[in-house]
């Protein structure tokens, strides 16, 4: 049950599509709060029988306008700020969903923000969305996973100027780039749409293809498609132990 002061909200459908959402508007700044929130709400979406697939959307105008860097000056060194960023981290437990995952951004998804949509698997957003990473800007290294994800996701080469210029980018410009893969009117209702459809796909075949396609961009194409063949004979066990057992 949510609260006027809750940060998220999870809703799951009978569809098997569960929802989290940022309810912290206008900009949806991530804070202390929320990332406890969001690593509560990845837990019980990883743990429910019954989730096929998770979307990432956001209350109000933004989508979110990335973290709350008053944090790091309540701290009381740089090391002791970066303890607390790293142990609320939900950005590990966002990855490590075994479902697949869509976000739907509108507005301002610039920083943390952004680094939270490049973990996902299908990135989509409404034509008024802006992207970025400012943080070199500030003097800073985009450190919840940005580096790392957002070279997986468009290339180390395209990567470089997006991180070292801190420039944004509007929706078609970051269509452009591969850094969203659908630019559309309404990001909530297409995303929403994307998941019912996924949701009805056979779960352990859209599971082994998300984890064959994952590893696709970290491995050898030898040991990829070895792990390509390996998934698709587990799929098939379970298939014929579903028609032995019938």
């Amino acid at each position: 049950m949510t609260t006027p002061d809750d940060r998220t909200r999870l809703e799951i459908a009978g569809s098997g599509v569960a929802t989290i959402t940022l309810a912290h508007p206008p900009l949806n700044i991530y804070d202390l709060q929320m990332r406890d929130e969001l690593i509560e709400a990845f837990a019980a979406v990883r743990d429910h029988p019954d989730v096929r697939v998770v979307v990432l959307a956001a209350d109000g105008r933004h989508f979110s306008a990335g973290a709350d860097l008053k944090e790091f000056g309540t701290a009381d060194g740089v090391m002791d700020a970066r303890s607390i960023r790293w142990e609320r981290d939900p950005w590990t437990p966002l990855w490590e969903l075994p479902q697949p995952t869509i976000v739907a951004f509108h507005g301002y998804a610039l920083g943390a923000g952004l680094e939270m949509a490049l973990l996902c698997d299908i990135r989509i957003a409404a034509d008024d969305t802006t992207v970025g990473l400012p943080e070199t800007t500030l003097g800073m290294l985009p450190s919840a996973g940005g580096t790392q994800s957002l070279a997986r996701v468009i290339g180390p080469g395209p990567a470089m100027p997006v991180v070292m210029l801190g420039q944004r980018y509007d929706a078609e410009e970051a269509g452009a780039i591969g850094l969203v893969d659908q630019v559309v009117a309404d990001a909530d209702s297409a995303a929403r749409d994307l998941a019912e459809r996924i949701a009805r796909a056979d779960p352990a075949a859209v599971r082994a293809a998300r984890r064959a396609l994952r590893v696709a961009v970290d491995l050898p194409l030898a040991d990829g498609l070895r792990r390509e063949r390996l998934l698709a004979a587990g799929l098939r066990r379970d298939q014929n132990d579903v028609l032995d057992s019938s």
